[in-house]
């Protein structure tokens, strides 16, 4: 392993002489280029046929499902056809955003049923991502999944049965997986650039009623205008509740709390980036410390995980916090630190900190040494880290947009996507386990290559 990472640290510092790198990765080419210290990160895009035309339906047009469907309709021949969601007033939104004569249904089976639907966005409440994924893809549909993959760790080899056996293309919604900053990253990890790894970690402040879930509900909510049963059919059955409804992310039976909203994105990025399966330790601690509006979920989690030496990589341990009472402390989206430097990773952007030494062997160095009364002891001496900064040139469309152009093309090529029903698994598993481990007050132990839980 050291030889192999000496030989892959010497390959990177022959790089940095040269004043481009570029680096391939599915339809898309990313490119540095260097002007002085910054490098400026491209990003090019196949063009499309007169014939590659895909038509989508969205199911659950929620935020998030609005928002996924606003970036597939910038990919050129992408069109929306229908519209689902259990709640009358996002039907009567989606005919103003997208056209009065789109198709639009509460019952989601129908949007199945059409065949002009070609792909399926799910951006339902995460109870219902496992059903209606796999009676998407019987159906004959594509499916762009929403984080976390499932609901529960239980969930997951049923959508990988039901991808394996159909053959469609089915990508989950971590965003930031196709973006420049991942893949630069990727690329820079594997060139030795900050040594070998041993540690990362990942932070998120918030502070804004919407940020920590507690979104508007409407004045009209009501059993007129929300189907509940359909929405709880699958659950414990309740009476209406508005805020189970509208704000879902803060309750177990529907959501999967920070770790499934924000956890999970750092471990696709970071499985991504160093070809990761998973941990196989997770502890989770935190509480309910400030927004006390009956949710059932902590507003501070703290998770540690620990990675096992594998073929991808050497053991290392990441460390991931959420504070939904901290509005100051920004973001980091993730940090990895090696042997040698770290890089800050976001999706559009790499900062690398290289550390430097300098040798003690210079004669001057060693008379000013001897006329202090000191001798020097032969170790060199940090110095502050060199640092190079990867950012995308003015224009680039973002990582969501890589992400769903990952997926539209899979479709037209019938290709690969990033982040399949495999990966997603590997990178939900960790975060649903980060919250048993925080309910149950114990560490959980997982097989990542296998996707198994151990016994203790």
């Amino acid at each position: 392993m050291k030889e192999n990472n000496e030989a892959s640290r010497r390959g990177f510092l022959k790089k940095l002489a040269t004043t481009a790198a570029a680096a391939t990765v599915g339809s898309n080419l990313i490119a540095a280029e260097n002007i002085g210290s910054f490098h400026y990160l491209k990003q090019q895009y196949n063009r499309i046929g007169a014939n590659d035309q895909v038509n989508i339906a969205l199911i659950g047009a929620g935020g998030m499902g609005t928002s996924d469907t606003q970036t597939a309709l910038q990919v050129p021949g992408v069109k929306l056809v229908a519209v689902c969601d259990l709640y009358d007033g996002r039907l009567a939104d989606a005919k103003k955003k997208w056209g009065a004569d789109i198709f639009t249904t509460k019952i989601y089976k129908e949007i199945l049923n059409r065949k002009d639907v070609d792909a399926v966005i799910i951006a339902t409440p995460d109870h219902w991502h496992q059903q209606i994924s796999v009676d998407a893809m019987h159906a004959g549909k594509h499916v762009y999944c929403e984080k976390p993959m499932v609901h529960s760790v239980m969930e997951g080899p049923a959508v990988i049965k039901a991808q394996q056996e159909t053959g469609k293309v089915f990508q989950v919604g971590s965003q930031g997986v196709s973006s420049l900053g991942n893949e630069k990253a990727k690329e820079l990890l594997k060139s030795g650039a900050i040594g070998e790894l041993n540690y990362a970690e990942g932070f998120w402040a918030r502070r804004g009623a919407v940020e920590v879930w507690q979104y508007p509900i409407p004045d009209d909510a009501s059993t007129q205008t929300v189907d509940w049963e359909t929405y709880v059919s699958n659950t414990q059955k309740r009476p209406f509740d508005s805020k189970r409804f509208f704000r879902w992310r803060n309750y177990t039976d529907y959501g999967t709390g920070m770790a499934g909203d924000l956890f999970v994105h750092l471990f696709s990025s970071l499985h991504f980036i160093t070809g990761s399966m998973g941990p196989n330790k997770i502890y989770a601690s935190g509480g309910l410390r400030y927004w006390n509006d009956g949710r059932e979920v902590p507003d501070v989690l703290l998770g540690t995980f620990d990675y096992a030496k594998a073929a991808a990589h050497p053991a290392f341990n990441l460390s991931l916090r959420c504070n939904f009472v901290d509005g100051t402390s920004g973001t980091t989206y993730l940090k990895l630190v090696g042997s040698e430097g770290s890089m800050d990773i976001t999706w559009d952007s790499v900062t690398l900190k290289r550390n430097k030494t300098i040798d003690n062997t210079d004669p001057f160095y060693i008379e000013k040494m001897k006329a202090m009364g000191q001798t020097t002891s032969g170790r060199k001496m940090m110095l502050p880290p060199e640092q190079i900064t990867y950012d995308a040139e003015k224009g680039y469309l973002g990582g969501p947009y890589d992400h769903m152009n990952n997926f539209i093309n899979a479709i037209r090529t019938n290709g690969k996507v990033a982040e399949d029903a495999i990966f997603g698994y590997r990178a939900a598993a960790p975060a649903l386990l980060c919250n048993d481990s925080y309910f149950k007050n114990a560490p959980m132990f997982w097989d990542p290559e296998k996707m198994k839980m151990i016994k203790a």
